[in-house]
């Protein structure tokens, strides 16, 4: 089926089921002679792995990739990089019940709808298990985007807010996201979520998240004027995956309550040459372009739609039903969607860089080019 690709300049392709023997991805634009092997790539996938705490589904999967193309003595050779993953743990029968039922909040209607057949186990090619493969893609254009601008380009995510308790901006630590379950940078936060989260799980309910990822050390320059804005790839990139149902990027909705002088991010003329921001309001991206400020962009992820409390719906046949998903399944799938959120970004990030160095030549960015500064970031 179409609509299974991502990408321009550098364009990752995905395949493969939640309950099928494997799932992977083809990698078409990367650059030749950047370092890979499979040791690149699964800690970002580790990140991502089910099982690893009981705030996620319980499904074991060791999500080990293999590379099969692409990559010859430790360097890549520009031509399609393949890289696959077995699933190990699947348990069709749990989903042998809703074969011709349709799950409230799954694209079980829509599917049917769309292809008149669809694959009922764990739902198939719509299953989150596909953003492992995202995942996978975004490693390998972290390894790209380090082999050309060096060490100083870094995209780090978080969980801003679990249902409706937000951790406290002014106590964010970044170092803080990798302590503990949840992505939270900000400990006496990620203590609570385990009260709340547990509660949902318990209920047999679920709870929506807000995910915030942040890029820094990218020059100004990235991104086209009007179709092919920076921030509107960053939006679609971020709205593919798996339950989201909102993006926005610097001060996003809350810039609507702004008067225009508080919206603005006045420029100065910086001491260590180029310009330096005042504020970051407008998330590191004007007119679709980047100003070499961080990228801020957060995203909204529903509540998980497969839950035990049983939910009105309907069935194939038209009879109105009570659907009751059994199954193993994350309680806040938000959580998981943080390197999920990173490799997206990672991916828009390197097809830009890609693209406008083919537009300046490639020896871009000059270091001119990269002297932003700014002295505040965007408030969350």
């Amino acid at each position: 089926m179409a609509g299974n690709s991502f990408g321009q300049a550098f364009r990752f392709t995905t395949w493969g089921e939640s309950h099928g023997p494997a799932i992977g991805c083809v990698i078409d634009g990367c650059p030749p002679g950047v370092p890979l092997s499979e040791a690149d790539i699964q800690p970002y996938l580790d990140k991502r792995r089910p099982g690893q705490s009981r705030f996620v589904t319980q499904r074991q999967e060791p999500d080990q990739a293999r590379i099969l193309s692409g990559v010859f003595e430790g360097l890549t050779t520009g031509t399609p990089i393949s890289i696959e993953i077995q699933n190990a743990d699947q348990r069709s029968k749990d989903y042998s019940e809703i074969a011709a039922q349709y799950r409230p909040g799954h694209a079980d209607f829509s599917y049917d709808a769309k292809y008149g057949h669809r694959d009922y186990r764990g739902g198939g090619r719509s299953s989150a298990r596909e953003t492992a493969m995202r995942v996978a893609a975004g490693a390998v254009a972290r390894k790209a985007l380090t082999s050309i601008l060096g060490g100083s380009a870094i995209i780090h995510g978080a969980v801003a807010q679990i249902g409706p308790d937000y951790a406290d901006r002014s106590q964010w630590d970044w170092d803080q996201v990798d302590q503990n379950p949840f992505f939270c940078p900000e400990a006496a936060t990620a203590v609570r979520w385990e009260g709340l989260v547990d509660a949902a799980r318990k209920d047999g309910s679920s709870l929506g998240a807000i995910i915030e990822i942040v890029a820094e050390g990218f020059p100004a320059g990235l991104g086209e004027p009007i179709y092919s804005k920076l921030d509107s790839d960053i939006a679609c990139g971020l709205m593919t995956i798996n339950a989201v149902k909102g993006v926005e990027i610097g001060d996003g909705f809350a810039a609507a309550a702004m008067r225009g002088e508080d919206a603005h991010d006045a420029m100065r003329a910086s001491n260590e040459g180029g310009v330096r921001f005042e504020s970051n309001h407008a998330g590191g991206i004007l007119g679709g372009i980047s100003s070499g400020q961080p990228i801020v962009a957060r995203f909204a992820v529903k509540p998980t739609s497969s839950i035990l409390i049983p939910r009105p719906s309907v069935n194939r046949d038209g009879e109105e039903i009570e659907v009751r998903t059994k199954g193993r399944h994350d309680p806040c799938v938000g959580i998981r969607a943080v390197p999920v959120g990173e490799a997206m970004v990672a991916v828009v990030l390197l097809d830009h860089l890609l693209r406008q160095r083919g537009l300046r030549g490639p020896d871009w960015p000059e270091a001119k080019r990269q002297t932003a500064h700014t002295a505040t970031r965007a408030a969350g």
